[in-house]
């Protein structure tokens, strides 16, 4: 179980940034480019830590979609084709919490 729920989504093309408000007043900025080369699939992170992909050349990423995945995650679709991350809402948490440090 998530540890705060998003109440908000909301997705910036000019700014090429997700702002993610959490139902326990965190609110989080989080670059496209932070949620492409941090996907959660596997084709980045690999089967075990030391198999992480560094992605890089993603600094213009947009994303084209937002699937929402039951109630616990959502698949961004970004315009470079890749699409197989969910993103679950203690991930967005945590890396809004790494890309706004206190």
């Amino acid at each position: 179980m998530a540890r705060a729920w998003p109440e908000k989504l909301r997705f910036s093309k000019q700014d090429k940034t997700l702002q993610v408000l959490f139902d326990d007043g965190a609110a989080f900025t989080i670059p496209f480019q932070t949620l492409r080369v941090e996907s959660p699939s596997a084709e980045v992170q690999g089967h075990a830590p030391d198999q992480k992909v560094t992605v890089t050349g993603k600094e213009n990423v947009l994303i084209s979609a937002a699937e929402p995945v039951g109630r616990y995650a959502v698949r961004l679709v970004f315009d470079d084709g890749h699409d197989s991350g969910l993103f679950t809402w203690d991930y967005l948490y945590a890396l809004g919490e790494a890309a706004n440090p206190a």
